[in-house]
């Protein structure tokens, strides 16, 4: 299969130009290991069973020997033998040199019953790695820069995309794990990567990231829930409630912050944090995390859903295309040395996504599915937010914008409100 270039090829060669060593963490499938062997001069895999045994006995009783080789050197999936962290800070302190190793994985860096002993801070850079952005994966033309859009907000804002509703359906539920975008593959078959990926998820790997044996069962009923609540700050004990009706089950918060901990371990949900910006009115801002699967097709998949269910359910396809959006923004925001977040306040004033640059600067995001009155009343919001931000303080928005999944075209309206697309964003 072709390697489709991604966001994260940047970001890599110039972490590997500034540090010894670079971690890539993300979901599995998102497509870690391919971007890192691009530019590894010789790879180690940690998980192989034809090395494994040999591996683990050399891991014992010298870590140092795995890092022999041509450097970039790449360690696929270390987290699975913890003490090659160590043996990498190591070997990065005493080398004295950028660019040596690049390490992989699909969980956190260490945990308190890991052998890590150190973190790495000074050593070792990280890109979080997500599923493949729309303009990623070809279905996005990216003809509306958000670059472009931070360097000079009154640069025009024009795009076209033949991308309808359905396909906008269809692209959900696929998500943006590399081999479903395979063009070897037909849609049923991409669209099933999605229900495998969660399939592992319940049955497998959200016990074995912290050795915790949970029950498959209701870690699956657990997503489910979360699937409907994404985009809120639900609490969870609603999540409990919803988890509990109409069976003869029985489970506390605690056991449920152990599930959704395990889930973050593993990348499978992430969520978007608070803007805090200075305002002009003494409105209280909602400090509470906006709850998000890392791809939206996590949300379908658990529900067990697809794109005629979503077509079919315009409320609920606009929860989750919203999921879809939140990923593609947060790609983006990395290329821009940026990061995402969310606003609501104590009076329901809201903004979806708030992308705000090391630099200072910040857009303002509303997410619609589509259509004249959705859209005015996103404006209305973004306008409304706008109004009460404190200049004095901080800079006025660079844009503001409402993201779309219907529409052909992307333009500036007159009240100053871009209105694109998804298929027409691009970094």
């Amino acid at each position: 299969m072709e390697y489709r270039p991604r966001i994260a090829d940047k970001l890599l060669a110039d972490k590997l130009e500034a540090k010894g060593a670079v971690l890539i963490r993300g979901p599995k499938w998102c497509g870690k290991t391919t971007t890192a062997e691009q530019y590894a001069n010789s790879i180690l895999y940690v998980s192989n069973p034809a090395q494994r045994e040999n591996i683990l006995q050399l891991a014992d009783m010298d870590p140092q020997q795995l890092l022999f080789g041509k450097t970039p050197r790449l360690l696929d999936e270390w987290q699975t033998i913890p003490v090659i962290w160590d043996a990498v800070r190591y070997e990065v302190d005493h080398r004295q040199a950028t660019g040596q190793f690049i390490l992989t994985g699909s969980a956190v860096p260490y945990s308190k019953d890991s052998k890590v002993l150190h973190t790495g801070t000074g050593r070792f850079a990280i890109i979080d790695m997500l599923p493949m952005s729309l303009s990623e994966s070809g279905d996005s033309t990216a003809a509306v820069s958000l670059r472009a859009l931070f360097e000079d907000p009154d640069s025009p804002v024009r795009g076209y995309s033949e991308v309808t509703l359905q396909d906008v359906a269809y692209l959900t539920c696929r998500g943006g794990w590399p081999f479903a975008v395979s063009a070897d593959l037909s849609e049923k078959a991409s669209l099933s990567q999605a229900m495998d990926y969660v399939d592992l998820v319940v049955e497998e790997d959200i016990s074995r990231v912290d050795k915790t044996e949970r029950n498959a069962e209701r870690a699956r009923k657990l997503m489910r829930s979360y699937a409907r609540y994404q985009g809120t700050q639900t609490p969870v004990s609603q999540i409990r409630k919803d988890i509990i009706a109409n069976e003869q089950d029985s489970i506390t918060d605690d056991t449920i912050n152990s599930y959704l901990n395990a889930l973050r371990q593993i990348f499978v949900i992430k969520d978007l944090e608070a803007w805090n910006p200075n305002l002009q009115s003494k409105s209280a801002i909602r400090t509470s995390p906006t709850r998000y699967f890392i791809d939206p097709s996590i949300a379908t998949a658990s529900l067990r859903i697809g794109p005629k269910d979503l077509m079919q359910d315009l409320k609920t396809f606009g929860f989750i295309f919203e999921t879809l959006c939140i990923r593609d923004l947060r790609v983006y925001a990395q290329a821009l040395d940026g990061d995402l977040y969310h606003y609501r306040d104590s009076n329901g004033l809201e903004c979806d996504a708030v992308l705000h640059l090391r630099n200072g600067k910040y857009g303002l995001i509303e997410i619609k599915l589509g259509g004249e009155k959705l859209i005015d009343e996103g404006a209305r919001n973004l306008k409304k937010l706008q109004s009460i931000i404190d200049t004095s303080k901080m800079s006025e928005p660079s844009f503001l914008m409402v993201l779309t999944a219907t529409g052909n075209y992307a333009y500036r309206r007159s009240d100053g409100v871009c209105v694109v697309p998804i298929s027409t964003l691009g970094c």
